[in-house]
């Protein structure tokens, strides 16, 4: 992988993940809702003890802030849980897709204190990780269409997705304070 792909993929792409292409087990469903239990003091430990001025500093050239990548990853799991909501309680929802540039570019990624997405992220994951818990194995193949995507997608297949995006931000982060010698 060229260097500013390790960069803008520190873990590889999300369809390159062994996870991505394997169908439903239990044990793969227990390892990737842990993968999003686990998120919010993931992230949490890689910002501990960042200034102000390591926040601001993107996670490569041309990215988002380490402040913009933990509010996105809060506004990319709200939309998640939504999903799965939808997805569970209609027939194959068309979800609303968003642009998450412009949302990381809005003044409350910009200015509002990373402690307060990393609570949300808390709050927000013990709800969809109690309703992923439960969730029979018939109802992972209920379907979202993503019409962003122009594609059909079961919530084994959001599961998968969101398990890997959880993973990928803590590794952007990780590999900039290792890169910058912040540990």
């Amino acid at each position: 992988m060229a260097e500013d792909e390790t960069l803008r993929y520190p873990i590889g792409r999300e369809n390159d993940q062994e996870a991505y292409k394997s169908e439903f087990s239990e044990h793969l469903k227990f390892m990737l809702i842990n993968d999003i239990k686990m998120l919010p003091s993931s992230l949490e430990f890689a910002i501990q003890n960042l200034d102000a001025s390591q926040l601001e500093t993107p996670y490569r050239p041309n990215g988002w802030t380490v402040q913009q990548v933990v509010h996105h990853v809060a506004d990319s799991h709200l939309n998640a849980y939504i999903r799965f909501k939808l997805g569970l309680s209609e027939h194959n929802p068309i979800i609303k897709p968003y642009d998450q540039e412009a949302w990381a570019n809005l003044s409350d990624s910009k200015k509002i204190p990373v402690n307060i997405s990393i609570t949300l992220l808390y709050a927000l994951h013990a709800r969809w990780c109690q309703l992923m818990d439960d969730m029979p194995e018939s109802e992972w193949q209920r379907t979202i269409y993503h019409p962003e995507r122009e594609i059909e997608m079961s919530l084994w297949d959001l599961l998968k997705s969101y398990a890997w995006h959880s993973r990928h931000h803590v590794a952007h982060i990780l590999q900039l304070k290792e890169r910058e010698g912040w540990n």
